[in-house]
């Protein structure tokens, strides 16, 4: 699935494209994604100026004066950007047409989802899809302190409470086990026990690592690409995710697997106390 870098990535791709530009036509090939496309979102949107392209979590979001767009990449999801559109493919399920290009949704799995949400009914901030989401990693709010007093009462490993977004948003399953092997710290390890110190170097950790997979374009394990079609290669410097078996890049130990919560953890046992 795409994590916050990924999704970041794709935001600053589309922004120039679609800001201060006005949408011209609106294609959509199926009935629906995860949940159906908006019935009337043509008609919603068609004449109307892209005011900006923001991003809450994994969440974009194309504001518009009257409401915001609501897009999300699902598991296997991107967008692209494109001046001289080919003919749509089996998985090329929603175009935003703005002048002589578009934005195009492919989308293989169609756990994506395309939704609208009116000025009319609220903050857009309260979505139901957004309103219990944590504080961004890459913002000022979010600190050491923060994780500390919010995992007292935590007693899940660390790991899993990072995944579950509402402390944190779009730390995902890539950038928790790479954080946490920087920080040093077990990712069996229950989050009431870590103290502030910690924490402060798992803090440091999530911003540094986030910031570097933006930089090099993401991660393309499998579908993901940028808005100009081109793979991340943020995946050529893991130290632990997907590298099981393999001699640890800091002592020369073994790289472990283990599962936590339906998903796969790695980490290193000797550097990851």
């Amino acid at each position: 699935m795409p994590e916050l870098p990924e999704v970041e990535v794709t935001r600053l791709g589309i922004a120039p494209h679609l800001e201060g530009q006005t949408v011209t036509a609106v294609v959509m090939r199926h009935a629906g994604l995860r949940w159906p496309f908006p019935p009337d979102l043509e008609m919603q949107l068609a004449g109307r100026i892209v005011r900006r392209a923001a991003r809450r979590g994994k969440y974009l979001l194309l504001e518009f004066d009257h409401g915001t767009l609501l897009l999300h990449l699902g598991m296997s999801g991107h967008l692209r950007i494109l001046a001289n559109p080919t003919v749509p493919e089996k998985h090329d399920h929603f175009d935003l047409v703005v002048g002589s290009q578009l934005m195009r949704l492919t989308d293989p799995r169609r756990f994506g989802a395309v939704l609208w949400h009116a000025a009319g009914e609220g903050d857009v901030a309260n979505h139901l899809l957004l309103r219990g989401l944590g504080v961004e990693p890459l913002e000022p709010h979010f600190s050491a302190e923060l994780l500390y007093r919010q995992t007292r009462n935590r007693a899940a490993p660390i790991k899993q409470v990072l995944l579950m977004g509402d402390i944190v948003v779009g730390v995902g399953n890539i950038y928790a086990s790479e954080s946490l092997f920087r920080a040093g710290i077990n990712p069996k390890t229950s989050a009431r026990r870590i103290s502030l110190a910690r924490y402060e170097k798992l803090a440091e950790a999530i911003r540094d690592i986030l910031a570097q997979a933006i930089a090099q374009g993401g991660s393309t394990l499998r579908d993901f690409v940028g808005a100009n079609g081109q793979a991340g290669y943020f995946q050529q410097s893991y130290f632990v995710y997907d590298r099981s078996g393999q001699q640890c890049r800091i002592c020369a130990g073994l790289v472990r697997q283990i599962r936590q919560g339906q998903r796969s953890t790695f980490y290193c046992v000797n550097c990851q106390k």
